[in-house]
């Protein structure tokens, strides 16, 4: 027996740091060696390739795993190259130290079926995670004696002479004894077993088999027995790493629904495959309709990720940005090294360069749907069109001109979503401004007062349903030179000299019945005047600059709400019969204006889509004017 050797100091550092930091997930370490038995079998079918070596086929080169539960063993045994004792040494004595990474140096360009992954030393200790030892049984192709590196991990590890058949590596787990935090057992059960390898190496392009044990019913009899079988646990060839041309839209289908625990079918699938500094295949998809928790903090965005068909992490976040967030889908890259944290990723290089490179994908494909067809993009903007507007808001507006032409918005005139490309060019000659009105519904910008008298000079209005909409457009500032302009705020100057004219002498002639009004709202309203705003309408609530009435209530709904409140001001149409009324009231009971203005500015406060102070009261004085009136 050999004597015990001490790992090196940075060593027992290195692998402290991958027990209990790298790796989140203890599950990955089947992953791991699963990686590592493949690199081996690459790399001796690599030398079966450039030796002219005949008898090696990737279907003969299996992958097995063996699970003993009387002993609590996990085994994973591969025929590939193997290590002879100087490369046990070398590649399991330290840390980090990695035959693969010269080897995979070493490729000859010729040769690109032959897949490296990951660096052998890093990977292989994550078997520590749920193993309190470690045997390795490993034979080199092409010569006459095998070798046991055997560790604990606690002082080191021993390497001896053993027998061993045939070439390749054994590795034998023995899992540590279970505790109230963490079931080792489990990697046992071969079900469990099952999932990890069709989650994480189902495309590892040699066959994972193992023993698997099944109930089937005895033939002429209603008993069943037990059966065991060796099955192969991988598909071992990728969708994504098929020609395009020879996958269905029904294989598309079926792997997005099966893959991403979707019911529906994608409405939109993007396949490209991408070489260059930084090589990578992705396989993207738009789902048809919105996710339940799309818009909850329970969603979780990103890309799948792989490395040469061994999964890496479930989302990659930094591969899709927050603006396209509803893209589901996978990345397969040979350029990334396998055995890197997330922390790590996030400052990768090639990682920064690939997200680039779908934005733009995405990008494109929503331009081309928009172009080519509209009705599928219509809805798609039904689905997911707010993240869009997010994306511009989020972000202050510095993705404005990437996502303001994919923007759309409910046409008053048109009766459907239009682009804001589109209101432009149908604007008429003399308008100025893009006009848009804020509300719940369709239906209820509509019936807003201040659309009609948009609508009565020919102009268009853009109906903003959702609560960022208005955020959205601060931000956006403009749209082709043109600056957006809410109906119910500020001034519309719509009126012409002649008519301005007009309203300043009516203001004029009532500036006591209006000053009188105003002060019996007091600090309810900052103004009360006349206005041609209106047109069938008798009243209306506008706000000043800066804070609109749906931003209001947009930002009094949020948790840290602040009570932000709009400047309110009661507009009244001079030409209506309700200004007549008034009038008649102040010049014969001025006495009841205070009770008229009251009555108006609940009127005005419900048709702006606010609750009034006190309904009951209010209800009061109605039922009170109708019984007047009827005398």
């Amino acid at each position: 027996m050999s004597d015990k050797k001490e790992f090196k100091a940075e060593s027992k550092r290195l692998l402290d740091l991958m027990i209990n930091s790298i790796y989140t997930h203890k599950e990955i370490f089947l992953r791991e060696l699963i990686s590592n038995a493949s690199d081996a079998s690459d790399k001796l079918y690599y030398k079966a390739l450039q030796e002219n070596i005949s008898g090696f086929s990737r279907e003969d080169m299996a992958i097995n795993l063996i699970a003993d539960k009387e002993n609590r063993t996990l085994t994973i045994a591969d025929e590939g190259i193997g290590m002879n004792k100087e490369e046990l040494e070398e590649h399991l004595g330290t840390i980090a130290n990695s035959g693969s990474f010269e080897f995979k140096n070493a490729l000859e360009k010729g040769v690109s079926d032959v897949d490296i992954i990951g660096q052998f030393g890093v990977g292989f200790y994550s078997a520590f995670m749920v193993a309190d030892e470690v045997d390795v049984y490993s034979k080199k192709y092409g010569e006459d004696k095998g070798y046991l590196w055997k560790s604990d991990t606690s002082d080191g590890y021993t390497i001896e002479e053993a027998e061993k058949a045939t070439h390749g590596t054994t590795i034998v787990l023995h899992l540590k004894k279970d505790t109230e935090e963490e079931d080792y057992s489990k990697y046992l059960d071969q079900y469990e077993i099952e999932r990890l390898v069709k989650k994480y190496s189902d495309y590892v392009h040699y066959p994972i088999k193992m023993d698997v044990t099944t109930s089937r019913k005895k033939e002429d009899s209603d008993e069943y027995e037990d059966v065991v079988e060796n099955k192969t646990l991988n598909s071992q060839v990728p969708l994504w790493k098929r020609q395009k041309k020879d996958i269905t839209k029904e294989e598309y289908d079926e792997f997005y629904k099966a893959k991403f625990n979707d019911f529906e079918a994608p409405q939109r699938v993007m396949h490209n495959t991408v070489e260059g500094a930084v090589s990578y295949t992705s396989l993207l998809f738009i789902p048809s309709k919105t996710p339940m928790n799309y818009y909850s903090q329970d969603y979780k965005k990103g890309l799948q990720l792989y490395s040469r068909g061994v999964f890496i992490m479930d989302h990659a976040e930094d591969l899709v940005p927050e603006h396209f967030r509803f893209v589901k889908g996978l990345v397969d890259s040979q350029d990334l090294n396998l055995n890197i944290s997330r922390e790590m990723l996030q400052h990768d290089r090639k990682m920064k360069v690939m997200a680039n490179k779908i934005e733009k994908r995405i990008q494109t494909e929503l331009e081309n749907m928009l172009k080519d067809d509209r009705d599928e993009y219509v809805t798609f903007f039904k689905n997911f069109g707010m993240q869009l507007k997010f994306g511009i808001y989020n972000s202050y507006g510095m993705l404005k001109d990437k996502l303001q032409n994919l923007l759309m918005f409910y046409s008053s005139d048109k009766k459907e979503l239009i682009t804001l490309k589109e209101y432009v060019e149908a604007m008429p000659e003399d308008q100025k401004e893009i006009y848009f009105a804020s509300g719940e519904t369709v239906e209820k910008c509509d019936l807003l007062p201040q659309v009609e008298s948009v609508k009565s000079k020919g102009y268009d209005v853009l109906y903003m349903t959702d609560n960022v909409d208005e955020f959205c457009l601060q931000m956006m500032r403009d749209y082709d030179s043109k600056t957006f302009k809410n109906v119910t705020q500020g001034d519309l100057d719509l009126e012409t000299e002649d008519e301005k004219k007009e309203l300043e002498q009516k203001t004029e002639d009532n500036k006591p019945l209006l000053e009188i009004v105003k002060k019996a709202l007091g600090d309810k309203v900052q103004d009360v005047k006349l206005s041609h705003r209106l047109k069938s309408h008798p009243v209306c609530l506008a706000s000043g600059d800066g804070v609109s009435f749906e931003m209001e209530k947009v930002l009094n709904q949020m948790p840290d709400a602040q009570g932000v409140k709009a400047g309110r001001i009661l507009e009244i149409n001079p030409d209506h019969d309700l200004f007549k009324s008034l009038q008649s009231v102040y010049e014969k009971e001025p006495v009841k204006i205070d009770e008229y203005a009251s009555i108006l500015f609940d009127q005005a406060l419900l048709i702006a889509g606010f609750s009034i102070d006190d309904p009951v009261e209010f209800s009061n004085k109605i039922t009170k004017l109708m019984i007047e009136a009827s005398k």
